[in-house]
């Protein structure tokens, strides 16, 4: 299960992602070179009537589209490559940069693509910030709260819904926050200590979040229509992004353990456990995925594709690209950190697996 799950999951989102590259790169009369879904030796492939060699290689974590004009799979510029008008590294620097943008917004669009389509089958939640009980431990309940409370803001944010507490709460366990409520029409601010969490699902899997210790009233569902199912969908997903650069910083600053860092062994688990709880479970943990491989891919780091957006920022400010020496260490710097990464998170996800005591 958790490699049909990892390959259902992570094959076609990392087919996507390089289907943006490749076609923003075709519509600007790039030509591609080699489309590869995966790395290392070619396990099965074909050349196309534009020259283009279609490839699935060994090892399935990935995969790169060589256009000409690069030197290797990670699209550092050949120096000796010829100038021709279809190499990608004579474009215009606007049109370099949208076809590296294209493959992080394929990820983030599919993303809005699947929330929308569960918005406009099943309609959006709503649901009053009132309170409407408080759990056996409650931070909100110790600072005075009563239920019946209408929570208006934290930390001086407005709260119109209560999803809206979720996203000011659950990244934040034992922050103090200032909550702002209306009792019988006249407001208070208390500070509450949000309440840290370690809370399981149903397959054992531990997540380290913040609670009030509140609920709320009876939700209600109201039905949406396709254009506010896709701005919804939107404001989900850019939602769940800064939820993750939120767990970046707080990862940086030592707010929360490197640990809850997970790799391809823990999304091979996560997308087989989702897989065996029915289709819309499995498509929705696709949604998320997507959303990390757009977010991950956007990260300023040479070899991803926010380090080649950086590179063109740099080129736009200093009106000359950086030099071939300067980008070859910053490419060797930046594959370096990734690979780094890439034993840590592995390292995390073999130590969590269950027959290690986990």
């Amino acid at each position: 299960m958790w490699i049909l799950g990892f390959l259902l999951v992570l094959g076609p989102l990392v087919t996507v992602h390089e289907l943006g590259h490749y076609l923003v790169g075709r519509w600007f009369g790039v030509k591609a070179d080699a489309f590869s879904i995966g790395f290392g030796r070619e396990l099965t492939g074909w050349t196309d009537r534009r020259g283009t060699r279609w490839r699935l290689a060994l090892i399935p974590l990935g995969g790169y589209v060589q256009f000409k004009g690069d030197m290797n799979p990670a699209s550092v510029p050949d120096p000796r490559a010829p100038t021709d008008s279809d190499t990608f590294q004579c474009k215009p620097l606007w049109q370099r940069a949208l076809i590296v943008f294209a493959g992080p917004a394929t990820n983030l669009l599919l993303a809005v693509a699947i929330f929308a389509s569960f918005n406009l089958a099943y309609g959006k939640i709503e649901t009053h910030s009132e309170i409407g009980g408080f759990a056996e431990i409650s931070a909100a309940r110790d600072a005075g709260l009563r239920q019946g409370d209408l929570i208006t803001r934290i930390d001086g944010k407005p709260i119109s819904d209560f999803s809206d507490i979720g996203a000011l709460v659950m990244m934040y366990p034992g922050r103090e926050v200032q909550l702002t409520y209306r009792r019988d029409g006249a407001e208070n601010t208390v500070p509450v200590v949000i309440d840290e969490s370690v809370e399981s699902d149903r397959f054992g899997n531990e997540s380290r979040i913040g609670r009030l210790g509140v609920y709320s009233q009876e939700p209600d569902i109201i039905p949406v229509g396709p254009v506010e199912s896709v701005a919804l969908a939107f404001e989900q997903s850019f939602g769940l992004m800064e939820m993750m650069v939120t767990g970046v910083k707080q990862i940086v600053l030592g707010d929360r353990s490197i640990k809850e860092l997970g790799g391809p062994i823990k999304i091979a688990k996560y997308s087989g456990e989702q897989m065996s709880l029915g289709p819309l479970a499995m498509v929705s943990f696709a949604a998320l995925i997507s959303l990390n491989l757009a977010f991950i891919n956007l990260l300023p780091i040479p070899a991803l594709d926010g380090g080649h957006l950086a590179f063109y920022a740099a080129e736009a400010v200093r009106r000359k690209p950086v030099g071939p020496r300067g980008q070859e260490w910053a490419y060797r710097t930046g594959m370096a950190l990734v690979l780094v990464l890439m034993v840590v998170v592995t390292v995390n996800d073999i130590v969590s697996l269950p027959f290690f005591g986990s």
